[in-house]
């Protein structure tokens, strides 16, 4: 089978989509016009320098590169997912360790069970699949902790008056937390190849493989995220909600209302 190939003329050509987008924002007066030439320009940018360091591993087939890549893959994520939190400061080791271990965990398994070979042709796209999908779901995770132990306030303090350990005092806003940063990837799970046609499928597919070949890779892709965002979210919650209670076991009003001040 064919497979397909885009020519440089044809990619500066659809640049032209990238201008309706521009004339749409001008036209109704939504001021992203800076924004968009700026992040087109940000991702021609970023995507040519990963193409190339790409071209170079999969060529020397080291290693070590390889491991090291996965980890600069989940520092970034990591990076990102800590600034989803509006009420807590610091939590940058919090989702690497979440994030990481949720990562490393998947790969074990899909290289243990030979579902991949341990190639950074294989383990790189996999790697920036799960670890990007865990960085939305820590990142949600953050962000509904802070939410919830806001709004819940009252309920904790009183628990705590009661005798209630922390752990205790925040097991239903540590469940419900890890429950909604799920959902999305819950969701994705159940439309997939009903509304959406996902972008390994589709890559894979465009790239001339066999539908049937393609849709197993998905399945398998659907397995991966779902166990990711699982352990990721699970660890992130777990280690998260003692911030939110000083030494002596008593919520930080502090940190909770510094941020509706």
């Amino acid at each position: 089978m064919h497979q397909p190939t885009i020519s440089n003329e044809s990619l500066a050509f659809s640049i032209m989509l990238v201008l309706v987008a521009i004339f749409i924002s001008h036209k109704e007066k939504l001021s992203l016009e800076k924004d968009i030439i700026w992040s087109t320009f940000r991702a021609i940018v970023q995507l040519l320098i990963a193409g190339y360091i790409l071209t170079y591993i999969f060529h020397i087939d080291h290693k070590a590169l390889t491991v090291l890549l996965v980890l600069f893959i989940c520092f970034n994520a990591a990076w990102n997912a800590k600034k989803r939190s509006k009420y807590l400061d610091k939590l940058f080791i919090t989702a690497l360790i979440a994030i990481t271990s949720g990562t490393f965990l998947t790969l074990l398994v899909l290289i243990i069970t030979e579902a991949i070979a341990f190639t950074p042709m294989q383990v790189i796209p996999i790697t920036g699949m799960i670890a990007g999908n865990a960085m939305i779901a820590v990142g949600l995770c953050f962000n509904n902790l802070g939410q919830r132990f806001n709004t819940q306030q009252q309920q904790i303090q009183e628990m705590l008056s009661l005798g209630a350990t922390p752990k205790i005092a925040s097991a239903s806003i540590i469940r419900e937390s890890i429950r909604a940063s799920l959902i999305p990837t819950v969701d994705s799970a159940k439309t997939v190849g009903i509304v959406s046609l996902p972008g390994m499928m589709s890559g894979l597919i465009f790239a001339g493989v066999d539908p049937l070949q393609a849709v197993k890779y998905q399945i398998m892709v659907t397995f991966m995220l779902l166990a990711t965002a699982s352990l990721s979210t699970i660890l992130a919650g777990y280690l998260t909600y003692v911030k939110f209670y000083n030494q002596r076991h008593q919520l930080r009003l502090d940190t909770l209302n510094k941020n509706t001040q």
